[in-house]
């Protein structure tokens, strides 16, 4: 028999390496019996590392014939090269996680069908839509994710802000503006944390916002789409200079572990752009601050006002490929997670996620920022991820280009047309 391994992944930074799992619960088809399976996983979700490996375990204990190993990368580290390099080596992983449908046709030869799964049957409406091709499912949500700009609640109410006030730009600058006058007072270096030196911090996250109304929040219209037109082109811009003006400097020497664990969870910075995700990072240096102290504010669109984007970042896929036993114990690992009482019960409180399958209790969600997103959700106020449609490696390139232009080497006008013909030459 092959041992082999698995992988998770998710949408916006990372890598490390879990271990084992197997298991009880709905749609288990054997896991515990028979000879040892190892299933090699990987991810690109680095921040859920530690509760992976929890999670791992205890699956683990109670398939003892199932052993799992965790291996993600991401934080600054791309990926999907990294994926391309297994796959290309003869280093197949097991399960690997996909972010979207330009990814999913790279990888569709070995994408097995799950369709028929309950982990599947459970999924929320339209979180399969971006992983569906000629109504066959080949991956399974991973969970949902939003993101926005992220504020410390203690400074802006010291400096007498009322986020509820601030909907469009105009209330943001005059907020910025506010912070930065009072910056001693309030003990912080500047307004904002910019890591420009994280393109996919630009060119998925920012520029998500303002593509996003011209596909109709639909992702699906973005990977269909010969070109793009950046109709929102002027509001990107001034945002990204917003942010760069009253960041803490040099913003391209800054990365994401700077932006959250130094600069914002140490309180040098009143806001930072960023998603749930960074939970995790902010419960461990400081739990009462995370739970506390942290609020998300909708990025202002106009027209759009007081919508946060939401949607599902990562998909695990099964390697079809994999031998036939692991295959299997793929499955019932997934059924477990996401159908079962016990694996709804560690996903919900252990990796604080905002679900993407029913069965699933809100109140549960331990995390403040995934239950303040998943209030935006649950109203309606939402943006798409139309950034898991646009061309594979275009928001890497994209980013690249905005550094170019925070560095003074590019102006804006031509940051907008390389982007448009890198899009039209990757269709």
């Amino acid at each position: 028999m092959k041992k082999t391994k698995w992988t998770l992944m998710t949408g916006a930074a990372s890598l490390g390496l879990l271990a084992a799992c197997g298991g009880e619960g709905s749609g288990n088809s054997g896991s515990g019996d028979g000879d040892q399976i190892t299933l090699d996983i990987f991810q690109g979700k680095v921040e859920f590392r530690d509760q992976f490996l929890e999670m791992a375990a205890q699956y683990e204990e109670e398939n003892p014939n199932v052993q799992i190993e965790f291996g993600a990368v991401g934080g600054g580290s791309d990926y999907f090269t990294s994926l391309r390099s297994r796959f290309s080596s003869g280093d197949e992983p097991d399960v690997f996680s996909l972010a979207g449908p330009s990814e999913l046709a790279d990888y569709q030869d070995y994408a097995e069908d799950v369709t028929d799964l309950e982990a599947t049957d459970t999924a929320l409406a339209g979180t399969l839509d971006g992983i569906t091709v000629d109504d066959r499912v080949y991956g399974i949500p991973f969970n949902q994710e939003g993101y926005g700009l992220i504020y410390n609640k203690q400074v802006f109410e010291e400096a007498g802000i009322n986020p509820d006030d601030i909907l469009s730009y105009e209330d943001l600058e005059e907020a910025v503006q506010t912070l930065d006058s009072q910056k001693e007072e309030l003990g912080i270096e500047g307004v904002f944390a910019l890591p420009g030196s994280e393109a996919w911090v630009m060119g998925n996250h920012l520029a998500n916002v303002y593509l996003a109304p011209e596909f109709n929040n639909d992702v699906m219209e973005a990977y269909e789409s010969d070109t793009v037109a950046f109709e929102r082109s002027d509001e990107m811009q001034r945002m990204l200079d917003l942010q760069n003006e009253y960041s803490i400097q040099p913003v391209l020497n800054m990365d994401y572990s700077q932006q959250v664990e130094q600069y914002f969870s140490l309180g040098d910075a009143a806001m930072i752009q960023q998603g749930d995700w960074i939970y995790p990072t902010l419960q461990q240096m400081d739990p009462e601050f995370a739970e506390e102290n942290v609020g998300v504010l909708p990025i202002p669109l106009e027209g759009e006002e007081g919508k946060v984007p939401v949607g599902v970042p990562n998909y695990w896929v099964i390697n079809s490929n994999a031998d036939e036993e692991v295959v299997e114990a793929a499955k019932d690992f997934f059924d477990w997670m996401y159908a079962s009482e016990e694996g709804i019960e560690v996903v919900q409180e252990q990796l604080n996620f905002i679900p993407a399958h029913e069965n699933f209790d809100p109140d549960n969600i331990n995390s403040s920022l995934s239950r303040d997103i998943y209030e935006y959700s649950l109203e309606e106020n939402t943006i798409g991820w139309i950034f898991l449609g646009y061309p594979t490696a275009w928001g890497d390139d994209f980013g690249a280009h905005t550094q170019e232009y925070l560095a003074g080497e590019r102006d804006w006008e031509d940051v907008i047309e390389a982007g448009r013909q890198e899009w039209e030459s990757s269709r």
